[in-house]
């Protein structure tokens, strides 16, 4: 499973994330920083990732669309990088198990 951070999460979480989600990655390190959310919905459907984000706008888009991609809607207000990746660590499991369930399209972690 690789994930894709929104622009509004920092790009310096993929190292330590590396590990548990190889390949992910940040938008702006993809060069599509400057997408639109549905650009950036196609490339993540295109590529096979999840999409990580703190803001409802991937949320609304998957109830439109019905997923994939898997959103992981972070709603745990503005945390530091490492908090942030602690998240997204200590949910791997659950992450991992909404990415096979053809009836998640957006998982919500607080």
């Amino acid at each position: 499973m690789k994930l894709l951070l929104d622009e509004n999460l920092s790009h310096r979480i993929i190292p330590s994330i590396q590990i548990a989600y190889p390949e992910s990655s940040q938008v702006a390190l993809l060069g599509l920083n400057s997408a639109s959310d549905r650009e950036i919905w196609n490339y993540a459907k295109t590529e096979l990732f999840a999409i990580v984000t703190q803001d409802a706008d991937f949320q609304e888009l998957s109830l439109l669309t019905e997923g994939p991609p898997l959103v992981i809607w972070l709603r745990c207000g503005n945390r530091s990088r490492s908090e942030l990746t602690e998240r997204l660590l200590a949910y791997q499991e659950q992450i991992e198990e909404a990415s096979l369930d053809d009836n998640i399209w957006c998982l919500e972690i607080y």
